[in-house]
């Protein structure tokens, strides 16, 4: 059996794997940021580089 411990963050659009201890969790679904957990209604991206997501 393998426990999962990381995930895609659950904005589409959005790139980054973030580790399930430390991601938000909303909705029952991992985001690696604030701005993603709430679907990017006040800024745009994560803050993580390399990614645009928003």
């Amino acid at each position: 059996m393998t426990t999962v411990t990381t995930m895609k963050c659950a904005c589409e659009p959005c790139l980054c794997v973030v580790s399930i201890g430390d991601a938000i969790q909303k909705d029952g679904k991992y985001y690696c940021s604030q701005a993603c957990a709430n679907g990017h209604s006040e800024e745009k991206g994560c803050g993580h580089e390399g990614c645009n997501c928003g």
